[in-house]
């Protein structure tokens, strides 16, 4: 008996998968990032003074705010892999903080050529806090309720939990985020990232920064294949299921943001390595060009 094996992915499936992941990862990123790590850019463009900024926490803790953001990617990747379809995507995102903790966004996902076009909305409600003598360790809890527009229910509910430490000037720090994700099937996600937040330029009444950024995300996912097994004279197409948890992508992030007042502008090149998994083999890194434009409401003025 001879066996040829031909194996193709079934692009439906796996191309669910990661479009969740990236999904996800978006939320859970841009969750994260605002909430750890440019929620205190983001009050700095409220106050825009670092000492009046302290001066707020310490005195009367108030603050009460919406930031509202585009996202335009020029390419689109799925945890760093390519779906076939070269295609910009764009991320709007409103989101809500307030000074007891309790943070909420609405995030969308729009695809130029996928049908239909936009798949994808989140909404996720949070509690922020900070502990330490200046306050450098951020915890934030969230739950999340992903829809869509077609009848796609294998994840439909997450829970995260994220630990995140940062120096005393804020300049450097590192999160760790863990989420249970579930609905009629159930996956787990860790992501790791480190960044850095570099003042190029600091006026008055505008700045300029730079703000690296390291992720990891470790993910558990299920892959499907065929397997042709050709036994003469008939040949037979088995299904393959692999479910794997393990690295999928290692991205790195050079954003430039420009804020004056209460808007932020912000140019970024991202690079992927995809880790292969599975049957994957000879992954190429991909990278995209991101521009966002963010504007913030004080809602106590």
């Amino acid at each position: 008996m001879i066996l040829l094996y031909k194996e193709t992915k079934t692009i439906s499936k796996v191309l669910r998968l990661l479009l969740f992941s990236i999904a996800t990862s978006f939320c859970f990123y841009a969750q994260e990032d605002r909430a750890q790590e440019d929620i205190d850019g983001i009050l700095d463009e409220l106050f825009f003074s670092e000492e009046q900024f302290v001066d707020e926490l310490l005195e009367n803790s108030s603050f009460n705010f919406l930031y509202t953001s585009i996202n335009y990617n020029n390419n689109t990747y799925f945890s760093g892999r390519s779906s076939g379809t070269d295609q910009f995507n764009l991320i709007p995102q409103v989101s809500y903080y307030h000074s007891s903790g309790f943070n909420a966004s609405i995030t969308g996902v729009y695809y130029e050529d996928f049908e239909p076009n936009w798949d994808f909305t989140s909404a996720t409600l949070g509690y922020l806090n900070t502990v330490g003598k200046n306050d450098n360790i951020i915890c934030n809890v969230g739950y999340t309720r992903f829809f869509y527009k077609d009848d796609f229910n294998d994840f439909t509910n997450a829970v995260d939990i994220s630990l995140g430490i940062r120096n005393k000037k804020q300049t450097l720090g590192s999160t760790l985020s863990g989420s249970y994700i579930f609905g009629a099937a159930v996956s787990y996600q860790l992501v790791s990232s480190s960044f850095a937040r570099i003042n190029l330029l600091r006026k008055s009444k505008y700045a300029l920064r730079l703000r690296p950024t390291l992720h990891f995300i470790i993910a558990q996912q299920e892959y499907s294949y065929e397997e042709v097994v050709r036994v003469k004279p008939r040949r037979i197409v088995n299904s393959i299921a692999v479910e794997i948890f393990n690295l999928l992508n290692t991205q790195i992030a050079v954003p430039l943001s420009f804020t004056i007042n209460s808007w932020e502008v912000e140019l970024g090149y991202y690079v992927n390595i995809p880790n292969p998994v599975a049957n994957e083999t000879d992954l190429p890194s991909t990278s995209f060009l991101n521009f966002s434009l963010g504007y913030l409401f004080d809602l106590n003025k």
